[in-house]
């Protein structure tokens, strides 16, 4: 069954766009609430419904709940519909866009009369737009840049869409085609890409069941148009939560499946360096196999092992196969031993009810004991600065505290840790006092403003009080919306070194922040990096497996994350950064 979560969420994504555009901004934050939480449901909201928890999912109200359930049954959302004739269509789709926003729309409809995207780009550079008033040369400047990165963006996905629409085909083949003997993505979801352009799938299949698969494959109902379809390759383009994309499925006999892995799997920069390492060798690599130039003898390809070993290297796990000094590595037997996701002992960055999360500390707790067994979960509520994500002030982050002991109490040992995400203020400065910051377990420290300025001197400052442990999303990229703040990584990076400060791999979806050429910088220079969820309501706790693909991208292994070690050692680097820059020691 495919997941409609994300469609819903959409939907609701829009609807609440709507009703700011008229001024609704009651209705607006509902809808956008309801979006968030519905989209990371850690289940498809149809099963809330088949056993009668919708009505008890927090943040869902019974209007709402009415209309998912109306959305279940019939596809569509009456408001909805209602809703999107009193607002330009093409304007819906720009409002999350940085330099947009309904209000921001909104003016621009009423005061130029503008209704579409093209009289949009229009006046944007013809100078119509930046002659209003608070407008100007640089606000306009950012506005076309972000129409550029929207439109570069719509043609690839983030790699958890992609991860989840992949993962549905394939259920959905297996489950319906005995015929299919093995089954795998490839390409750039393999590899962990931040972002995915075209899917590719391949099977393994006997010659005689090869049509039987392709006529269900190009029978799918998501496909909106076939492409190509023959015995060995069907290409079709596939709608999903709106936006299409072309699959392409390849079906190989056994003997050619580590061949057919391989090749394309990519990318195409590995593959070209790869055979030419084979050519010096007097060898011939194809998707078929691995043969002597001279006998067009097959030595090799029923499995990916025996590519590689064919000319002389390891195995390469997909994740490092850019050409970036992998195959020199395998060559040398030297290649690194990746993290893997069943090392990670705990989340370091997580969001409750205290500021803005979606769940209660107790019910987090509960779930990432019972989903994950992870050995600790640390909360980080955002500090006072962030007041549209309700962040705490000096007084509640203390009872957020005691709450805490209260709960560690109840369960019978210290599961949950204490901490914050401390913004960094724009002269460097955090947002609560040594006091506040020396009782906590954690401190995590992000800029969350003026994204236009270098931040460098921001970031170092912050790493120099003794009390910060990691710096939160460093770079502050938004994949396809923002384009990372002006930063300079190396320093960033030495200074982590100097000071004993760890580097967050944010692994939500749309930050993967920091990206994998600066986690193998941080790791070549023995600075600690810690995979962090950054999770407001329990679906998003599921990302972090994409940070820990992320973490790989970049040559990490199991010693330099810091979260596959246990409570006791990361304490130690917390008390090692506080003895070096005179903090005060956390009481055992």
């Amino acid at each position: 069954m495919y997941n409609i979560n994300k469609d819903l969420a959409n939907i609701f994504k829009k609807m609440a766009a709507i009703y700011e555009f008229l001024d609704d901004r009651f209705r607006a934050m509902a809808y956008q609430r309801a979006a968030h939480i519905i989209e990371d449901l850690p289940d498809d909201v149809r099963n809330y419904i088949l056993t009668g928890k919708l009505y008890s999912i927090k943040g869902i109200g019974p209007s709402i709940a009415s209309k998912i359930e109306e959305y279940v049954n019939t596809g569509k959302i009456q408001k909805y519909e209602e809703l999107k004739k009193k607002v330009p269509e093409d304007f819906i789709e720009l409002v999350d866009l940085p330099g947009f926003g309904p209000k921001t729309l909104k003016r621009i409809h009423d005061e130029l009369g503008i209704s579409t995207k093209e009289e949009l780009i229009k006046a944007l550079k013809d100078g119509r737009i930046e002659q209003l008033p608070g407008f100007g040369p640089k606000k306009v400047e950012n506005m076309l840049k972000g129409l550029q990165m929207y439109e570069l963006s719509k043609r690839r996905i983030l790699l958890w869409e992609a991860l989840e629409i992949s993962r549905y085909l394939v259920d959905k083949l297996k489950k319906n085609l005995k015929e299919i003997k093995d089954i795998e993505v490839v390409g750039s979801v393999r590899r962990r890409k931040e972002t995915i352009g075209d899917l590719d799938i391949l099977v393994i299949a006997e010659d005689k069941d090869r049509t039987k698969i392709m006529d269900y494959f190009t029978s799918l109902p998501e496909i909106s148009q076939i492409l190509v379809k023959g015995p060995k390759k069907s290409s079709v383009v596939m709608k999903f939560e709106g936006k299409e994309r072309q699959v392409d499925l390849r079906i190989f006999r056994k003997d050619e499946w580590g061949a057919a892995l391989q090749y394309f799997t990519g990318s195409k920069q590995h593959n070209v360096h790869l055979r030419e390492i084979a050519k010096e060798k007097g060898l011939k690599i194809n998707e078929y196999g691995v043969y002597k130039a001279d006998t067009e003898e097959k030595i090799a390809g029923e499995t990916e092992e025996s590519v590689y070993n064919a000319v002389g290297m390891d195995w390469i796990p997909p994740e490092l196969r850019e050409d970036r000094g992998e195959i020199e590595a395998a060559l040398q037997h030297k290649l690194p031993e990746l993290v893997e996701l069943k090392d990670i002992k705990g989340d370091m960055h997580v969001h409750s009810t205290w500021s803005d999360g979606v769940n209660e500390i107790k019910d987090i707790a509960e779930f990432v004991k019972k989903r994950y067994g992870y050995e600790y979960i640390v909360i980080t509520d955002h500090s006072k600065s962030q007041r549209v994500a309700r962040g705490l002030d000096e007084e509640r982050i203390l009872k957020e505290i005691e709450e805490v002991k209260i709960l560690n109490k109840m369960m019978g040992w210290d599961f949950i840790k204490i901490g914050t995400e401390v913004d960094i203020l724009l002269d460097g400065s955090l947002d609560f006092p040594d006091e506040i910051l020396s009782k906590l377990d954690w401190v995590v420290a992000s800029v969350h403003s003026h994204f236009n300025r270098d931040n460098t001197d921001r970031i170092i400052k912050a790493m120099e009080n003794p009390y910060v442990n990691v710096i939160g999303h460093p770079t502050g990229r938004l994949i396809g919306l923002r384009e990372a703040y002006p930063v300079d990584m190396d320093a960033v990076i030495k200074k982590a070194k100097e000071t004993g400060t760890a580097l967050e791999i944010n692994a939500q979806p749309r930050r993967l922040d920091i990206n994998d050429i600066w986690i193998r910088k941080a790791v070549e220079e023995g600075v600690k990096l810690v995979i962090s969820t950054d999770s407001h309501n329990l679906g998003n706790f599921a990302f972090m497996e994409i940070g820990v693909a992320q973490a790989r991208r970049g040559w990490a292994t199991k010693k330099d994350i810091l979260n596959t070690k246990s409570w006791k050692e990361i304490q130690k680097f917390v008390e090692d950064k506080r003895k070096r820059l005179g903090g005060v020691l956390q009481k055992r």
